[in-house]
């Protein structure tokens, strides 16, 4: 263990913090939610010291066989310090959104969980340690998903951790890959150790590339792994959802732009993957929110969108490569813009929420009419997202633009480009297009942002005794959720009109990280600039009035004062849902029956067929064995020792027989009529008396010793026969054993 103490303690004071206030949540539930504020608080201002100390490291060994590597410098201070905001920001809302939950406790013990892991990603130094922690984060925030415990949450739960499995374990398999080719999972020596696989191992580091963009991006809402998004945040609780469409999507960047940056450095094949997969993300998230009719459905696909936004930045900063100053800059700025902005804007949903616990669009139109301070809120951060001139989004996006025109402009000065060392992908056509995607996606934005303004601030219920009730609702919210949500929502104008003071140096804070050394002065509000912004401005108020007032509208019947009354509809039609229509189909059925097919086919053609001819083989085989080399010497083997046997045994019948005729015979007289049988003795002497002769005695002795000797010949017999046979299966075993 060595290094800078406290950026462990950054990330493991939130950790202990949960269990503590778990504890306190036991007894006592308003000393919990202090202590909970008071934690986050004390975490960002932990942050907030190492970012003011400067470059700072702290490694722990003997981790998983590795070792855990943190790490302090521009990038990570400036979102570690973002993510201790926004933490801070929504648990002083927490307490008052929360007040009528049940499993309180739980949701604040998982909650400072998830921001010890969130800021272990963010100060991770190498792909092991971000790794760890971005897997922690996504199992402690899962829990966010399911609060509810209602079917739909339950669900949108399964899916959002289905995809964080898959999505890790997919990456794992490619920090394995990478390992092997460079050596080193260390982000700072990345780009060294990659420099010199790059000629022989080339594919492997794109496979590597590849597998890891896969998992970073399903936890940034990359299409097409943006399924749990639009799922997850309408049942999420509103605090959970800001921070997840915030912060944790942010984590998955992180990670795209720890690969990108430290082994794909302007590669313009990489770079051209990323931007095509960042130009269908910003394109198909900003229709979905177009559709949408649920207020939080609307801004998860907002995040779908603004992701988008960011991977195209990354994918501009490969292509443009010595040049590529606008696309870092404009990539950090936007992750920060679009984090503020999303704290701002659920915040704000959070509120309609808690008052009405509804979101669809037609039921709580006309709750915001007569709350200013939650409209100036909610416009703060619809402004910024719509990338208005003056408020921080409009110039994260300008810079993002300005390097679209910028590489599309290569093309007509393939000159410039050469002695720049660019080499360039794709064509001028291509990237106009692109460029156009990016107007027209910003014009989407700008438009179901207005829909979602005009419908809750500007327009009336259509039932008059709710839109009474609404007007009269004047204690919607308390102090704390008034300064969480007016703290955030300030900070987005005065970014936006003094980017030069704050934008400015945040973007010089990050770019090291990106490999970028010097930039060059940007004039944010001339002309050239401000011409996409209005292009976009246009292209949204047409899409508002042309589409969604029309075709995303229907007419209902009059109200009493015989005004025609219009209702949101959902057109979306339902079979382009990728996770019904082709996820879950795919993972439930299709491949289960695929790979049954092919395991039966397996099992029958190449392992039965084959094992059954190889069983018939070797049984045959056996079968000659045991019959000819086996089976017939143990026949001749046991006749030989039985027929052995059975003369040993009558032979030594012969020899016992021939000693007591001869050399052992007994002697049989009178004097030895103590060994005599006594009934022999009285019988012979019985009938001496009766027959008047003396000859029986004798002769009935006799016959008495002879059925004895043969009682005693028979006994001995049997014994050795049972000794011989004993031999014998002795020696057979023995054969058995050793032959």
């Amino acid at each position: 263990m060595s290094g800078n103490l406290l950026l462990l303690a950054a990330v493991l004071w939130p950790m202990a913090a949960a269990f503590i206030s778990y504890f306190i949540g036991r007894f006592r539930k308003t000393a919990r939610n202090r202590f909970t504020v008071g934690a986050t608080v004390s975490e960002f201002l932990i942050l907030l010291i190492l970012m003011l100390t400067g470059d700072s490291s702290f490694s722990l060994p003997k981790i998983c066989g590795m070792s855990l590597e943190l790490q302090m410098d521009g990038f990570r201070a400036l979102y570690g310090c973002i993510a201790g905001f926004m933490w801070m920001m929504t648990t002083l809302f927490s307490g008052e959104y929360f007040g009528h939950y049940r499993n309180r406790n739980r949701y604040y013990l998982f909650l400072l969980m998830t921001l010890g892991a969130t800021v272990g990603v963010f100060l991770s130094a190498d792909l092991f340690t971000t790794f760890i922690f971005f897997e922690i984060m996504s199992f402690t925030s899962y829990v966010w998903v399911l609060h509810d415990e209602k079917p739909a949450a339950l669900r949108a739960a399964e899916t959002y951790l289905a995809v964080a499995v898959i999505g890790g374990m997919v990456m794992l398999m490619g920090l394995f890959l990478l390992y092997n080719a460079a050596g080193t999972l260390r982000m700072e020596e990345l780009l060294s150790a990659t420099r010199t696989a790059w000629e022989t191992d080339r594919k492997t580091l794109y496979l590597a590339g590849a597998l890891m963009v896969f998992g970073f991006g399903a936890k940034a809402g990359m299409f097409p792994l943006h399924i749990w998004l639009p799922k997850a945040h309408p049942v999420a609780p509103a605090p959970a959802s800001a921070l997840l469409s915030g912060i944790l999507t942010k984590s998955g960047i992180f990670g795209i732009l720890a690969v990108t940056c430290n082994i794909f450095l302007h590669d313009p094949t990489w770079g051209m993957a990323i931007l095509l997969l960042g130009t269908v993300t910003m394109f198909g998230g900003a229709l979905l929110a177009v559709f949408s009719i649920d207020f939080k459905r609307t801004l998860a696909c907002s995040s779908m969108s603004q992701i988008g936004f960011i991977l195209v930045g990354v994918g501009m900063q490969c292509l443009l490569g010595e040049l590529n100053s606008l696309a870092v800059r404009g990539t950090v700025l936007h992750m920060v813009n679009h984090s503020l902005i999303k704290l701002d804007l659920f915040m704000v949903a959070g509120v309609i929420y808690m008052n009405l616990h509804q979101l669809d669009l037609n039921r709580i139109r006309g709750f915001g009419r007569k709350k200013p301070l939650l409209m100036a809120c909610f416009l703060m951060g619809a402004l910024g997202i719509g990338g208005i001139p003056l408020w921080n989004g409009y110039i994260s996006k300008t810079l993002l633009h300005e390097s679209i025109v910028e590489y599309a402009e290569l093309f007509e000065n393939l000159a410039e480009a050469e002695e720049m060392g660019i080499r360039l992908m794709g064509s001028y056509g291509l990237m106009k297009g692109i460029e156009w995607v990016f107007l027209i996606s910003g014009g989407m934005t700008v438009a179901y942002m207005l829909k979602l303004f005009i419908c809750v601030f500007l327009e009336s219920n259509s039932d008059e005794e709710v839109q009474k009730k609404y007007d009269n609702k004047k204690e919607y919210w308390n102090i704390f959720s008034r300064i969480a949500i007016c703290g955030s929502a300030a900070v987005l104008p005065v970014m936006g009109m003094l980017p030069g003071l704050t934008m400015n140096k945040m973007a010089d804070m990050a770019q090291s990280f990106m490999h970028l050394e010097h930039a060059h002065e940007v004039h944010y509000f001339t002309w050239t600039n401000l011409k996409g912004g209005l292009i976009s401005i246009g292209i949204g108020v047409a899409l508002y009035f042309g589409v969604i007032r029309t075709l995303l509208m229907k007419k209902t019947a009059a109200n009493k004062d015989g005004k025609v009354l219009r209702e949101y509809v959902d057109r979306w039609p339902a079979w382009l849902d990728l996770e019904n229509g082709v996820y879950r189909p795919l993972i439930q059925v299709w491949i289960p029956r695929i790979l049954g097919a092919v395991c039966g086919f397996l099992d029958k053609y190449i392992i039965h067929i084959p094992l059954k001819v190889f069983m018939s083989v070797t049984g045959s085989v056996a079968a000659v064995l045991d019959k000819y080399i086996i089976e017939l010497p143990m026949k001749v083997f046991n006749s030989v020792t039985a027929a052995a046997v059975r003369g040993m045994d009558q032979m030594a019948d012969g020899i016992i027989l021939l000693a007591r005729k001869t050399t052992h015979r007994q002697i049989l007289t009178m004097e030895k009529e103590d060994i005599r049988d006594e009934a022999a003795v009285k019988t012979g002497r019985f009938l001496d008396k009766v027959t008047r002769k003396t000859t029986h005695v004798a002769s009935l002795v006799e016959l008495e010793e002879r059925v004895s000797r043969t009682d005693s010949i028979i006994r001995s017999g049997l014994s050795f026969g049972l000794l011989m046979a004993v031999l014998g299966l002795i020696v057979i075993l023995l054969y058995i054993l050793f032959v």
